[in-house]
Order: structure tokens, then C-alpha cells, then sequence
């Protein structure tokens, strides 16, 4: 099989993975709170990073790393599992899975606006057209979707799948200083203070874990929101000629998501969650592609 064909294929996996999570969420909500859920679920990704450093034979990578890069995988260990995933799974407790998903997409405007007031720097009057967009999308799906389809949505909720969104957009900053850390081996050490953070946690807070479906479900979110489709999507970035269009087809998850949480949860579609997923999606690429040809131009 050619390099890109691998490529595409691994891409299509990590697709494929993302587009039933906000499912397996909801489904695991039934039967665990949210603690239980990233609890199970991080201490799975975690092992299976471990596995696939082992299969890779990368533990020596870890005797390299300076106590700087040590010190920073714990803070990002509490960011992402820890903070994020509780945040975002009691967020799609209170909302539906169409809408606290597309609000957690906002995250590439949250990052870009970031990066510009961290680095002191302007951001380009062209993207400002898709950050707009982005925003008119939120906006559609936050507001849009009480005023126009007439559907109560949670305040906390919605202030939640934002908070989520930021601390990821958070999480990649501070990860941007680890550059020279292999991928897998980041990933494994952010994940193994999350699970140590998570672990320390329920030693007070109460955890009830009896529920085989909720295991059953929390072990899915580890494999396929955590590990899997970070994996396939780190090798897709390798071997493609075209990083551009690996990055771009990850935006058809959250539209092939929608079929799945109606198909799979039963929720009726909102139109606007279609308008405002087009909408945030559409200014994302916008921003991040059109405006960096512009430069070039």
C-alpha cells in the first residue's frame, strides 16, 4: 500500500472513532456520573499508549526527558484528561449530544484568539471574517436553538461545553513547548499524571463502578476518543503529502456524529445545529487555511 493510501486510511480511522464518541458519552452518562466515566476511561487510554510505546520500543525516550518537559506533562496532565473530560462529559450531561459537541469544535477560534494575546500579536484582518463565522454558528446553536426550534437548552450546560473548549484550546499551548517529545510518549505522560491526578481524587470523592454497561461504554471512550484515533491520526501526519487535507478530513466527524446520535440516542436533529456546525466548521477552515494562503499570496 502506497504512503498516502496509508494515509488516508489511518485518516478515515481517527474519523471514523470521532464520529461515535459524543455518542458513547450520552450512552455512558446512563450509567456512570462523569467522574466514573473519565476515570475508567483515562486510565484505559493510558494503557494502551503504554502498549504501543512498548510495542514501539520507546521507553528509552523517557530517560531524555529534562525535568522542564517532566514538570510540564503534569500541568498537562491536570488540563487533559483530568480537567477537560470532566468538564466536557457533565456538559453533555445537561445538554443534547448536538449541541454540546459543536460548541467543543469552537475550540481551534479559542486557540487562535489565545496564541494572539499570550504572543502579543495581531491577529490578520482577513481571519476575522471566519472567526465570525465561527462565533454566528455558536451563537445559532446556543441561542438559535431556543428562539428559533424551540428547545430549552441549559445555561450551565452551554457555559460548560465553552469552558471545555478553552481548556483544550489551553492544553495545546501548553503542549506546543514539549515539540521535541515524541507524540505517543507525551500522550502517555499526560494521561499518566491525569490518571494518577483522577486516581488521588477518588480516594474522597465516591465511585461506584459496578455498572458493567457504564464500564463497558467508559472503556470505549478511553479506546476510541483518547487513544486510538490520536494514534492513527499522529501516523496519518507521517506518511501523507497533504497534512493540509488530513486535517481538513477530521471536520467531517462532527457532521457524521449527527447521523450516529440520532440513529444511535434518538435526538431529533435541530436545524439549527446543521446551520451552526456549517457555520463553525466553515470559519474554522476559513481561518486556519484560506487566511495562511493569503499570507502567502
Amino acid at each position: 500500500m502506497k504512503e498516502n493510501s496509508k494515509a488516508l486510511l489511518y485518516t478515515a480511522i481517527a474519523v471514523a472513532s470521532w464520529s461515535t464518541v459524543a455518542s458513547a458519552f450520552k450512552i455512558g452518562l446512563r450509567h456512570y456520573g462523569s467522574f466514573e466515566l473519565i476515570l475508567v476511561s483515562a486510565v484505559t487510554a493510558m494503557l494502551v499508549f503504554a502498549g504501543v510505546i512498548t510495542f514501539q520500543k520507546k521507553w528509552p525516550l523517557l530517560r531524555r526527558l529534562t525535568l522542564r518537559e517532566a514538570g510540564s506533562y503534569a500541568f498537562t496532565g491536570l488540563l487533559n484528561p483530568a480537567l477537560y473530560y470532566l468538564i466536557l462529559f457533565r456538559s453533555y450531561d445537561l445538554l443534547p449530544a448536538q449541541v454540546a459537541q459543536p460548541i467543543n469544535y469552537f475550540w481551534p477560534i479559542l486557540l487562535a484568539l489565545l496564541l494572539a494575546v499570550i504572543e502579543k500579536t495581531p491577529i490578520a484582518p482577513f481571519k476575522f471574517v471566519g472567526m465570525m463565522l465561527s462565533f454566528g454558528g455558536v451563537a445559532l446553536i446556543s441561542l438559535g436553538t431556543e428562539g428559533l426550534a424551540g428547545v430549552e437548552l441549559s445555561k450551565p450546560g452551554i457555559l460548560l461545553a465553552f469552558f471545555s473548549a478553552f481548556l483544550w484550546a489551553s492544553f495545546w499551548i501548553v503542549n506546543r513547548r514539549n515539540r521535541k517529545v515524541d507524540g505517543i510518549v507525551g500522550l502517555f505522560l499526560s494521561f499518566l499524571s491525569g490518571s494518577v491526578y483522577l486516581s488521588l481524587a477518588a480516594l474522597v470523592v465516591p465511585v461506584y463502578l459496578s455498572s458493567l454497561p457504564g464500564l463497558l461504554s467508559a472503556v470505549y471512550v478511553g479506546l476510541f476518543e483518547m487513544a486510538v484515533p490520536f494514534i492513527f491520526f499522529g501516523l496519518a501526519l507521517q506518511k501523507t503529502a497533504n497534512p493540509a487535507l488530513t486535517n481538513q478530513l477530521c471536520y467531517l466527524s462532527p457532521f457524521a456524529s449527527l447521523f450516529l446520535i440520532h440513529a444511535v440516542l434518538g435526538e431529533t436533529i435541530y436545524f439549527t445545529t446543521y446551520g451552526g456546525l456549517l457555520l463553525i466548521v466553515s470559519g474554522i477552515l476559513l481561518n486556519e487555511y484560506l487566511g495562511k494562503r493569503r499570507v502567502r499570496i
